[in-house]
């Protein structure tokens, strides 16, 4: 690989990085061209991108993209493949799921994560990528519990007037 082509390469990765908030970084070292294939094919259907490179150009193209990928860089030993996509857990998902098919072979393995401006590192850190929440299912949740106490004091209301108007009711058909 001439110099030309290694900025080209650079230059195309930093793009990626700018591009894409979620950046998987995984090792695929031992898995055989039909396996290798495979694993392209799920990735490919759940829209995320792969595209391995050497690391001296990964991180030169981590610098180029003037984004803080944290301890990241460290990640860069032996065979990497990056996963961009949009959606912050599909890697993580698709990862766990082309491994339910491996008898014990925790390959790919994850290296590390960047989703947004935080980063995950090691393998480790799978489950807790799968149940991170997206903004939206965060602020589902806090307009639930918003939601909540309001509709309970409500319906407190309604009940306690239910009852209150029986009382008077009850009274003002009494005898006196």
């Amino acid at each position: 690989m001439n110099k030309d082509q290694k900025s080209q390469v650079i230059n195309q990765l930093s793009e990626k990085f700018a591009e894409y908030q979620n950046v998987y970084i995984t090792d695929i070292a031992s898995l055989n061209a039909k396996r290798t294939s495979d694993l392209r094919r799920l990735l490919f259907k759940e829209g995320i991108e792969m595209q391995m490179a050497k690391n001296t150009l990964i991180e030169k193209a981590m610098e180029k993209s003037g984004r803080n990928f944290g301890g990241l860089a460290d990640t860069l030993v032996g065979n990497t493949a990056l996963m961009f996509s949009a959606d912050m857990k599909a890697p993580a998902k698709a990862i766990k799921d082309f491994r339910k098919g491996t008898k014990g072979d925790p390959k790919p393995y994850l290296k590390g994560a960047l989703i947004d401006t935080d980063a995950f590192i090691g393998d480790d850190q799978l489950d807790a990528l799968i149940a991170l929440k997206t903004k939206n299912e965060l602020i589902g949740e806090i307009i639930g519990l918003l939601q909540s106490p309001a509709q309970n004091v409500i319906s407190a209301l309604q009940s306690g007037g239910n009852k209150l108007a029986g009382i008077v009711k009850t009274l003002s058909e009494k005898p006196e």
